[in-house]
């Protein structure tokens, strides 16, 4: 199988060169299209000073544009660093530093952000940036040799650079080289339920892993057909899984139940849709019970899940509610968050990863700083192994708290929350010793307090309660993980 970019997108083009690789609502590009649009792209960057190990930042909402020089940029060796649509001026320009991005890419304007704007007011601070490019404005003309400097890139060169963070703290720029990359998004492609003949739609943005890994490289290992639009809307969406006929369906369980209400209301045939795609658009039958297929679980410093089960399968009665086993290659364990030594099965703890699948490093960092004496990587995740190697979550170290004397993990609660009727999300957080609950939902907090008391243990009930109708409402970082900060913000001025 094929281990860096280039020769996967050539063994894509030379075997099934007019299927399409990508489509967008404006646009779609089969898989020799991609080899050759990507391989003038190439051409011209590299004429252009954009050769191997240079890094070229890359700010563009999906489409298949994106598909295109993302693949143009990695073939050739250079470094590919997606940078998030949703950065405000500081962040952008702190990440362009920590990532020390040579070449940007960017488009002039997007829900209102002004990038070309943002970066000129910095440019001064940013003394490894020399080129930036209007993407409708890029070097046209190259006759740089591309077979024999994409023949020049090894598995173990560098393919992106991620941004991710956790619940506090600045982004890290994560390294993943082309090898471990694609083995990494491999290994879970039976848990993903994606293959030759999958249709596949996924909202994330391609500039976070779950877009990159889950969406672009799943597609291209697999020769699968991926479904993408740049702003995600119930009638866009629906209209896509409809016309593209889409299969597979992955992404955000909120999002799957908006458009379940959506198509109700206005006739969607969803029918394409097999096992494998979210439960709320899928006919009851097909669905498993609630907690009893696997919550694929990964992270950036993963490239995506390192834990899984295949999506369209119920697990065993006694792993309801895990995120599955760590997929081959993932070695994974759980150690006491104080002594840093191993515990016994059914314990929580700080969950620690090692193998070939996991980032080379993390940007500024030495890889002491990143890894333990014996190459494991301290997560900041909890969670507990059962005796049948089956993982648990249990939110994040810090986010752990105690109320009289009793630990609280804030993810059980959110899962206890979500379980109630008509609850669509639940983010739980420590408000002054108390627990606190942003909750998506139309029903009224003494409906909910009453259903949590059902489900939850008594010290685990929330006593604040914000409740919304809009997922909108929830707080999140740029990386569209939740601000725990501004949620705890939020949800003391209700206490």
């Amino acid at each position: 199988m094929p281990d860096t970019i280039d020769a996967l997108v050539r063994l894509r083009a030379r075997e099934d060169p007019a299927k399409e690789a990508v489509i967008d609502p404006s646009a779609r590009l089969t898989y020799a299209d991609l080899d050759q649009e990507s391989r003038r792209l190439a051409a011209a960057l590299f004429a252009a000073g954009v050769g191997k190990g240079r890094r070229v930042g890359l700010i563009m909402p999906n489409r298949t544009e994106w598909v295109a020089l993302a693949v143009a940029v990695t073939r050739i060796g250079a470094v590919l660093v997606p940078l998030s649509t949703l950065l405000q001026p500081p962040e952008l320009a702190a990440q362009l530093r920590t990532a020390s991005v040579q070449f940007l890419i960017t488009v002039e304007e997007f829900r209102g952000h002004r990038y070309l704007d943002d970066v000129a007011a910095v440019r001064a601070d940013l003394p490894a940036l020399r080129e930036v490019w209007r993407a409708d404005r890029l070097p046209s003309q190259g006759s740089a040799p591309v077979d024999e400097i994409a023949a020049t890139v090894t598995p173990s060169d560098t393919l992106a650079i991620m941004f991710t963070s956790g619940s506090s703290g600045p982004p890290k720029g994560v390294i993943h080289s082309h090898g471990n990359a694609l083995a990494a998004v491999r290994s879970g492609m039976a848990a993903r339920c994606i293959d030759a003949d999958t249709r596949l739609y996924l909202p994330m943005p391609f500039f976070w892993v779950g877009g990159f890994a889950g969406g672009l490289l799943s597609a291209l290992l697999t020769g699968a057909t991926l479904i993408t639009e740049e702003i995600p809307q119930p009638e866009t969406t629906l209209c896509l899984i409809e016309c593209e006929r889409v299969t597979l369906f992955r992404g955000w369980p909120d999002q799957a139940e908006a458009l379940a209400r959506q198509s109700s209301s206005v006739g969607a045939d969803l029918s394409s849709l097999r096992p494998g795609s979210l439960p709320a658009l899928l006919p009851a039958e097909l669905r498993g019970a609630p907690g009893a297929r696997a919550n694929l679980f990964g992270m950036t410093e993963s490239f995506g899940p390192y834990c899984g089960y295949p999506a369209d399968t119920d697990m065993p009665r006694s792993a309801w509610g895990s995120c599955g086993k760590p997929f081959e290659g993932m070695d994974v364990r759980i150690v006491d968050t104080d002594s840093g030594e191993p515990v016994p099965a059914g314990t929580i703890g700080m969950i620690q990863l090692r193998g070939p699948h996991v980032m080379r490093g993390i940007c500024r960092r030495s890889r002491e700083e990143v890894f333990t004496l014996d190459g494991f990587y301290p997560t900041g995740d909890l969670g507990h192994l059962d005796a049948d190697g089956f993982m648990f979550y249990h939110g994040r170290a810090d986010d752990m708290f105690k109320v009289s004397g009793a630990t609280v993990y804030p993810s059980e609660v959110e899962q206890g929350l979500r379980t109630i009727d008509g609850v669509h999300n639940a983010c739980v957080t420590e408000v002054d010793g108390a627990v606190g609950a942003l909750v998506v939902s139309a029903r009224t907090v003494e409906e909910l307090h009453a259903e949590a008391r059902k489900v939850l243990s008594a010290f685990k009930v929330p006593t604040v309660w914000l409740v919304t109708e809009s997922d909108d409402d929830i707080p999140r970082k740029a990386t569209g993980k939740v601000d725990a900060r501004a949620l705890r913000d939020l949800l003391a001025t209700v206490r």
